[in-house]
């Protein structure tokens, strides 16, 4: 299946986001070594695409959500048919069926944008000023834009550069190969951490899964992802990259709204999560274990201690000779 069609829309995003900097005056040529109206052209790539599946997003946190809620039932699952895996494989499902959860709802947004990474490598790795004029003005390009874009740089390393770029490649983008491998590194590093951060914020909030399937996602999310891209970020064009942490960025603040606007669910293993992460104490439910508007009920309040009645005399009583109420010893 032809992906011409991505590249026509990814092409014409930025093309049009470069024409609306351009329109209000950001500067064409750069500035320390940069060329600011095609880096917020990236930038706000960005934007367009997290806005359009902001809905996508939406039902990714109710999914999760819905998985929360189902943990208990499902370690209900795991003690029944402990040892039987299939027989538990079965009932999850049915499980998952029955409730409307799915487990695979919190991978979604991030298959649905790449495409759109795909799409934004193939355009930048085209960006060679020897290609033809023909070759050129693919996908709704002219000919003087594909040259701005080919010649844009940050920090003096082009967009269109990567880690492992040859010399023949270094060569036709007019660029010097250790600023290239210095601005790609520390872009590739910068890749690696907040993505690590991204998947680390939802789980100290929402806690590991009871789910072995889940965690295992959970696991490939913290850890395998952010490792892949120590080797695959050599062949990512430095304008992908700034893609990705602008993403990352985005994902950082868009959770961290969504998670402190509706507080997930707190449960044991949430807090668990959180003491080993470093926590200083056991997460605490927003509102948690009151009534309305979360104040405890009257029931819940201890009541203040009463004196015993013989802890002392009362004020102004005569006391009381202990002896008196002894009996007599009978004389031997």
């Amino acid at each position: 299946m032809s992906l011409d069609w991505i590249y026509y829309a990814i092409s014409w995003i930025l093309l049009t986001w470069h024409s609306a900097w351009d329109a209000i005056g950001v500067p064409v040529g750069a500035v320390l070594g940069t060329n600011w109206a095609w880096i917020l052209s990236i930038v706000f790539l960005v934007v367009t695409v997290r806005v359009i599946l902001f809905p996508v997003f939406v039902k990714q946190i109710k999914s999760q959500r819905a998985m929360q809620a189902l943990q208990p039932k499902v370690k209900e699952l795991q003690e029944k048919h402990k040892g039987d895996r299939e027989t538990l494989q079965k009932e999850m499902m049915e499980l998952y069926r029955k409730e409307k959860a799915n487990p695979l709802m919190g991978c979604l947004p991030m298959f649905l944008q790449i495409p759109v990474f795909l799409g934004l490598f193939h355009v930048l790795r085209r960006l060679d000023p020897g290609k033809s004029e023909n070759n050129k003005t693919l996908y709704g390009w002219a000919v003087e834009q594909f040259n701005s874009a080919s010649s844009a740089k940050l920090f003096t390393a082009p967009i269109a550069g990567k880690f492992g770029s040859t010399a023949d490649e270094l060569a036709a983008l007019n660029a010097n190969g250790t600023t290239v491998k210095v601005i790609a590194g520390i872009l590739v590093l910068v890749m690696m951490g907040t993505t690590y951060l991204t998947s680390r914020q939802m789980i100290l909030k929402t806690g590991w899964a009871e789910d072995p399937q889940q965690r295992m996602v959970q696991r490939l999310m913290l850890y395998g992802i952010p490792l892949s891209l120590l080797v695959s970020g050599s062949i990512f064009p430095i304008g992908v990259i700034i893609y990705w942490v602008t993403n990352n960025l985005f994902t950082l603040g868009q959770q961290q709204w969504v998670l402190r606007k509706f507080p997930p669910l707190v449960t044991a293993n949430t807090k668990a999560t959180a003491t080993k992460a470093g926590a200083r104490g056991p997460v605490q439910p927003a509102k948690a274990g009151g009534g309305l508007f979360g104040r405890k009920p009257a029931a819940q309040v201890p009541a203040e201690p009463v004196a015993p009645k013989v802890a002392g005399p009362k004020p102004g009583a005569r006391p009381v000779n202990p002896k008196k109420s002894r009996p007599a010893k009978r004389q031997g």
